[in-house]
């Protein structure tokens, strides 16, 4: 059943018309994901959806009996009350139920006939309302999301950000509505939480649509892609990795289509000015009104085209020691709770190490302790090795002054550069015309990021301590950020909850969880992997491979090699697919052609060569295609 109808909608601030002709729907079971670059408009046409907006033009038309819930990258507004009162405020017949027992309760205490007999009757009805079973399923849902028990009665004041980004997921899940429109709502959890949010969402029989840069997410929960564009959107009934395949094909399709076009227009023209006044000119005459009335191919829109031109570069860097940090017994509290203990690392140069773990266990503050900023009360040493150029990058963007532009943020660092030469660098970062004149306190989080991280590497590092530095940042720039980390010559340490930036950047993985801290020496790629059934002499075999050395620069080669297997993988399926189809088709149109062969009468001999033709033709093409179909599918094994 369709919940919601977009039909040609569009939207702009003024002259700046963020998209336009964007018509798509909404069913039942659909599980959407909506992407596009930063600053493309995603939470804008959510909040058109949401009926938060109107458009220019276009309609959004949502079903009578469709219930809506929304959660919001933002959370400015703070709900009253304890933790408890904030998941059910959804459910105001409820609150007020609730609100009124607690008080009879309290009346109750008197002992009084008419006091008792207010509280069974209000026990009762709020038992049939089902406030009972309301108030199991919030904690349960609240239990997933990481509060505790005693969590529920803490007031929503006391909650840090990530806390009650949580908390107002846990309100839009608890209302159970037939469309959910959900902006980043991977952004404040922990990996253990976004794997049970993708098999909840997975067994939800709503319509869903989620933004997310969460690329490991949208594989998982989505099976529909939306690409918002400025022109238009692009459908895909696939999930965002097999939505990258198909688009790349469709757009050198399209691309294709456009430039033979142009030849063939680039062709006529020619024949025309030769042949306008010449033994020609009738047909030179028809050739220009054909071209006239030609309707041009126009050149494909590649939305992602700007945001792949971002370039992190590390400036030179001096070579640092071998041993970068060797940390003993290091331990921490906070608020009196032990959050690890007697931690003991070597990191070596080259390394790139992932601290991962449940939210509270004590990451950014390891992080912290191992840059040499953590707080005086923990314990432990941490030894640090010779010529260390380390830089910090923080998840809360502190160290940005929102009053300041960017100009002015990257010369307080360098004070050598001019305006031009900052404006330059920004470029590449994706800050272009007037951006780098405006102030910090107008940019939206993925500028921020970006901008942090152009501070960072303005001046060398050979030691990069990174706190979650994708959680604003657009698919493009997490991917090219990947690529620069597996080139850097340095070490890294790194934080994130972003499993395809884990698993293509790690090279070890420290877990800290329920106060404790593990150690690996394999990549999280490796970590999440099964082990493989290997017999004695295989065993021995992989004991062997592993002790060569790695070459200089062969994480890169590997990172890169991978990602084009993957997609190509990716494209041999989707083609297998369309194969099938398109055989199944041809097969039909074989049949009816032969039965009209059959059926034709034999003195219409040009009408007879005609349908012999065509069933010569379309035999040989579906002799082709079952050629490449059994190909392709000994290729890919199946």
């Amino acid at each position: 059943m369709t919940v919601l109808e977009v039909g040609r909608l569009r939207f702009g601030y003024g002259a700046n018309t963020l998209f336009e002709e964007v018509s798509f729907s909404l069913a039942l079971g659909d599980r959407v994901g909506l992407v596009a670059p930063n600053g493309s408009g995603k939470s804008t046409l959510l909040r058109l959806m949401a009926g938060e907006l109107e458009p220019d033009s276009g309609s959004v038309v949502r079903r009578n009996e469709a219930s809506l819930g929304y959660y919001r990258q933002s959370h400015e507004h703070v709900p009253e009350g304890t933790v408890l009162e904030a998941f059910l405020s959804e459910f105001r017949a409820i609150v007020e139920l609730r609100s009124q027992l607690r008080k009879a309760e309290e009346r109750a205490s008197s002992g009084t006939k008419e006091a008792l007999s207010d509280l069974a009757r209000l026990q009762d009805a709020y038992h049939l309302a089902r406030g009972d079973a309301l108030e199991r399923r919030v904690a349960e849902l609240a239990t997933k999301l990481g509060f505790a028990d005693c969590d529920l009665a803490r007031p929503v004041v006391s909650l840090s950000g990530g806390e009650r980004g949580r908390l107002r997921l846990g309100t839009i899940l608890a209302t159970d509505s037939s469309l959910l429109l959900l902006d980043e709502p991977t952004n404040h959890l922990d990996l253990d939480t976004i794997d049970w949010l993708e098999h909840y969402l997975r067994g939800l029989r709503a319509a869903v649509m989620v933004v997310s840069h969460d690329r490991a997410f949208l594989d998982v929960v989505t099976n529909k892609t939306i690409e918002l564009g400025r022109q238009r959107a692009r459908i895909y009934p696939l999930p965002y990795s097999d939505y990258i395949v198909a688009r790349e094909e469709d757009l050198a399709r399209e691309e294709s289509i456009v430039q033979r076009q142009q030849e063939f227009i680039s062709k006529t023209e020619d024949f025309i000015r030769r042949n306008i006044a010449g033994q020609k000119t009738k047909q030179a005459q028809s050739r220009r009104k054909m071209l006239e009335k030609l309707e041009r191919a126009e050149r494909p829109e590649d939305v992602w085209a700007g945001a792949e031109r971002m370039a992190f570069r590390f400036a030179p860097a001096l070579r640092s020691g071998d041993i970068v940090f060797e940390a003993k017994g290091v331990s921490a509290e906070r608020g009196g709770r032990q959050l690890f203990s007697g931690v003991d690392l070597l990191v070596r140069r080259g390394e790139r190490v992932a601290i991962v773990g449940p939210n509270g266990s004590g990451k950014s503050t390891l992080l912290k302790i191992l840059a040499g900023v953590g707080s005086k009360e923990d314990r432990g040493a941490v030894r640090r090795g010779t010529n260390l150029q380390d830089g910090y990058f923080d998840q809360h963007l502190g160290e940005l002054d929102a009053s300041l532009s960017s100009v002015e943020q990257l010369r307080l660092v360098r004070g050598d550069l001019t305006v031009e030469s900052a404006r330059q660098y920004l470029a590449r970062f994706r800050f272009y015309g007037d951006d780098p004149l405006r102030t910090i306190s107008t940019f939206s989080g993925g500028e921020r990021s970006r901008l942090a991280l152009a501070k960072l590497l303005l001046e060398p590092r050979n030691v990069l301590f990174l706190d979650e530095p994708t959680n604003h940042l657009d698919i493009p720039a997490a991917e090219i950020l990947e690529e620069a980390l597996v080139s850097f010559e340095g070490t890294v340490l790194f934080i994130s909850h972003d499993r395809r930036f884990l698993e293509n950047v790690s090279t070890r993985v420290v877990t800290l969880r329920d106060g404790r801290c593990e150690v690996t020496m394999t990549s999280f790629r490796d970590l999440q992997a099964p082990p493989p059934i290997l017999d004695d002499e295989a065993s021995v075999a992989a004991v062997e491979i592993k002790r060569e050395p790695v070459q200089e620069g062969a994480g890169r080669i590997s990172f890169e090699t991978g990602k084009l297997q993957r997609r190509e993988f990716e494209r041999k399926k989707r083609r297998i697919g369309e194969l099938e189809a398109a055989i199944a088709k041809a097969e039909v149109e074989l049949v009816c052609l032969r039965d009209d062969l059959k059926g034709h009468p034999a003195d219409d001999w040009e009408k007879l060569a005609d349908l012999a033709e065509q069933e010569r033709s379309l035999s040989s093409r579906v002799e082709e295609m079952m050629a490449e179909w059994a190909k392709l599918s000994d290729e890919v094994g199946t």
